[in-house]
């Protein structure tokens, strides 16, 4: 009886110290089948969204783990009220803090000692915050084509984007945020030390592990690549290729495709750029259908860039590539270039009663005033009281940041002009945030409707939302398909009754908003599905990516984005003609001058006559040889090339998140003590067990 009593004071023992020691897991016990169970039950993984390490020629920006091992921290939530640590922390917060915590951490090396990692929330960001752009005041300020640097067209810029941050930040989901916060609130009702809640962060970067603290040193030792991707050009009537009948001055109408942000895959870029993109396919769906267009007198050319957001990539490797005559470009060349047409962003500019619209004008060519002249005609053509089209300040000190910079840059003669929402200042507030999203879209009747012309009654239904106005993006296209149409008719008397034919299809700009800027339908919306197959059902991003290998055979490329190979196929339908056999294809067309569209497609594309093409857009300071990108020197006689950062993004092999629970050490020792007490008694209880039996043994 006495060993049998022993060995159950024993047992309760252990049993007790384990169910007050350990620490509580979160999940439900009961739930435990396996192991992998319990794994589930103690890490919670958390749905977030990474800023990455990015390096350039002199340094580094981005974030990362300090060294090559896991982060693991206590998460504590700062508000306005409380901005210190005691120990370094997982700080937990609010958006609106955001920029003011990561410029302290910049300007404070004692404070950023105890800062392990961050945790942005984003709940109920867009009914809270008035203002966040990481990006600087005067964005890429390098690359102006005048010497006023100091302008401020972002004044909410922040320029928190380029600092380097040597610990982890992620932006967590709605949900996330949501869990997280009820997470801080358990470690601050916790003043006993028991246990609290932790962060721990997988944000390894291949450069940190390596050593390579610049591009050049990481292209060379392989731990990163070059930040790049593909623009696509295309005509409109098609050129062909190598013709020496085709030699039009041309109207060069572009945009851009890419944005930024400071998390990785939440670059949206709903007014920037993303509302002049739709405004551009817009406009050229609308000139797809006037006939006789190649009677015109210039060539209208229309070209979307992809990486403007890093060092104008595309637009500048697209000059590049016109200068040595590549295969990319077969048909035009820069001295055909004639007058330059850019649709900047344009998704704001309903602010009372009418789109209003402003010219940032390139010099003060004729050529340029042409162009203004054109756009102020677009618009009395569509009635008076639809569309505004005002010269923007003379007091600005040129263009604004955009594309156009690079062919003034390249060639300051270059007759061009930018059509934005906004004149000295940038009116999109969130510029290269995750906040310029298209907002919460609501159905609404708008007025846009002209009683001296009825043809212009081109709005009816429309979405608006609280970062850009489709009905603002309506206008714009149908501005810019007229205008083009009246720059290309040149010197020749306009044909009214065509030029009033030329209407925007609204629902394609709605469509286009879903497909490009929303969640729900995303990427799988039926226009993009009828063009290409997604590789991602996820919420669209345009972050322009990195350019992998050979950019040799960009006409067939691998690995081209979503959104440049749904541009491609878009603009080569629009602007093709239908070839003589309409035969079906999966790739290439037999016959010269055709493409394949839909290629993708279950059911096979189709073989139309379109001059479509690809560009790589990477930066010119690069070369890919020997299987390896390097990096070249400077040219002279390359401006925009001296002053290139050459961006590239590091490797990396996982990126995680999860939250768990552990103890504090001193509870570590105390069940440390409490199992070499409990193993002493169970000896103690064994040899006094022994004993007695051998007693019993032996009176027996």
């Amino acid at each position: 009886m006495a060993a049998g009593s022993s060995l159950a004071l024993v047992a309760a023992a252990v049993c007790l110290a384990f169910a007050v020691l350990a620490p509580a897991v979160s999940g439900d016990g009961a739930t435990l089948e396996s192991v992998p169970d319990l794994v589930k039950a103690m890490y919670l993984n958390i749905e977030s969204f990474p800023c990455v390490r990015l390096l350039n020629l002199s340094g580094e920006i981005g974030c990362s783990n300090p060294g090559s091992e896991k982060i693991i921290a206590p998460i504590v939530r700062l508000t306005k009220g409380s901005d210190q640590l005691v120990q370094p922390s997982t700080v937990l917060l609010p958006l609106d803090q955001m920029s003011d915590f990561l410029l302290r951490v910049s300007n404070d090396p004692e404070f950023h000692q105890k800062v392990s990692g961050v945790l942005i929330e984003s709940n109920g960001a867009n009914n809270n915050l008035q203002e966040l752009s990481p990006d600087r005041k005067f964005p890429q300020d390098a690359f102006a084509p005048y010497s006023n640097r100091s302008h401020d067209w972002n004044p909410a810029g922040s320029g928190i984007l380029w600092n380097r941050y040597d610990f982890p930040v992620f932006l967590l989901s709605e949900e996330s945020t949501r869990i997280l916060q009820k997470v801080s609130e358990k470690n601050k009702k916790t003043d006993n030390g028991y246990k609290a809640n932790v962060a721990e962060f997988d944000l390894v970067m291949q450069t940190t592990k390596a050593q390579t603290h610049d591009s050049a040193s990481c292209l060379k030792e392989r731990s990163c690549l070059p930040l790049g991707g593909h623009s696509v050009w295309a005509s409109l009537p098609p050129i062909k290729n190598g013709s020496t009948e085709h030699h039009k001055p041309i109207i060069l109408a572009i945009t851009s495709q890419d944005s930024a942000s400071f998390f990785r895959d939440r670059s949206i870029g709903s007014d920037s750029p993303i509302s002049g993109l739709i405004a551009l396919l817009t406009a050229v769906d609308a000139l797809s259908h006037i006939r006789d267009l190649s009677n015109l007198k210039k060539q209208l050319v229309f070209a979307v860039f992809n990486g403007e957001a890093w060092g104008y990539l595309g637009s500048r490797k697209f000059l590049q590539e016109l200068d040595k005559g590549a295969d990319s470009v077969n048909g035009i060349n820069s001295l055909m270039i004639d007058q330059v047409l850019e649709i900047g962003s344009v998704g704001k500019a309903v602010i009372e009663e009418y789109p209003s619209f402003y010219v940032h004008a390139a010099g003060n060519s004729s050529a340029s005033k042409q162009i203004l002249d054109a756009l102020q005609r677009a618009s009395k053509s569509l009635g008076s009281d639809n569309v505004k089209v005002k010269q923007a300040a003379s007091s600005n000190p040129g263009v604004p940041p955009s594309s156009l910079m690079s062919f003034v840059r390249k060639n300051m003669s270059t007759s061009g002009v930018v059509l934005e929402d906004f004149d000295s200042h940038f009116s999109n507030r969130f510029y290269h945030s995750y906040l310029d999203n298209p907002g919460k879209l609501t159905e609404r009747k708008c007025d846009y409707i002209s009683h001296e012309n009825p043809s212009a009654n081109l709005w009816h239904f429309l979405f608006s939302a609280a970062n850009i106005n489709s009905s603002s993006i309506a206008a714009a296209a149908a501005l810019v398909a007229r205008s083009l149409y009246i720059l290309a008719s040149a010197d020749s008397v306009v044909d009214l009754m065509t030029l009033n034919t030329i209407k925007v299809n609204v629902s394609l700009v709605e469509e286009l908003i879903g497909c490009l800027l929303t969640c729900n339908p995303g990427l799988s919306c039926g226009l993009v599905k009828s063009f290409i197959s997604p590789s991602s059902s996820s919420c669209p991003s345009h972050y322009v990516g990195v350019f992998l290998d050979d950019p040799s055979g960009t006409q067939f490329p691998s690995y081209a984005d979503d959104t440049s190979r749904f541009v491609w196929n878009f603009l080569a339908d629009r602007t093709s003609t239908s070839a003589g056999n309409k035969s079906s294809c999966t790739g290439k067309c037999g016959d010269e001058g055709e493409v394949c569209v839909g290629a993708e497609v279950e059911a096979g594309g189709r073989c139309v006559l379109s001059t479509t093409r690809y560009v790589p857009a990477y930066s010119t300071r690069v070369k890919f040889e020997d299987n390896a990108w390097h990096v070249l020197p400077a040219n002279s006689s390359d401006p925009m090339g001296v002053v290139d950062p050459v961006w590239t993004e590091s490797y990396w092999n996982t990126i995680g998140l999860r939250v768990y629970a552990v103890q504090d050490s001193t509870y570590d020792w105390l069940i440390l003590l409490a199992g070499l007490s409990i193993t002493a008694a169970s000896y103690c209880a064994v040899l006094v067990s022994r004993s007695y039996i051998s007693k019993v043994v032996k009176r027996d």
